[in-house]
C-alpha cells in the first residue's frame, strides 16, 4: 500500500464512520481507498460510487484546497456511479 493511500485512510477513517453508502476513491498510480459505515480502508471493492483523481487533486480535496465541484466540472475528478452518494462525501472531505 502506498504512503498516499495510508495517509488518506488515516485522514478519512474517523470521519467516514457511519457513512450512508459505499464509495471508493481511486488515486491514480497509488491505489484505492474504500469508505463505508465502518470507516475507511485500503481496498478496491465494488462501491456505489467510484471517484478517480490524481494524487495532487485528491490531496487538495482532503486539505480543502480543491473544491470537489470545481474538480468534477474541470475533469480533474471523475465520478462513476451514484451521484447522490458522491454528494454525501462532501461532509467528510476537507
Amino acid at each position: 500500500m502506498s504512503k498516499v493511500v495510508e495517509a488518506a485512510v488515516a485522514a478519512l477513517d474517523s470521519k467516514a464512520k457511519g457513512f450512508d453508502g459505499t464509495a471508493k476513491f481511486v488515486i491514480e498510480g497509488e491505489g484505492a481507498v474504500y469508505i463505508d459505515a465502518n470507516g475507511a480502508r485500503a481496498a478496491d471493492d465494488e462501491a456505489d460510487v467510484t471517484l478517480t483523481a490524481s494524487r495532487e487533486t485528491f490531496e487538495g480535496l482532503l486539505s480543502g484546497d480543491v473544491n470537489p465541484t470545481m474538480a468534477f466540472m474541470t475533469g480533474k475528478l471523475k465520478v462513476d456511479g451514484s451521484m447522490g452518494t458522491a454528494m454525501k462525501l462532501g461532509s467528510i472531505l476537507g
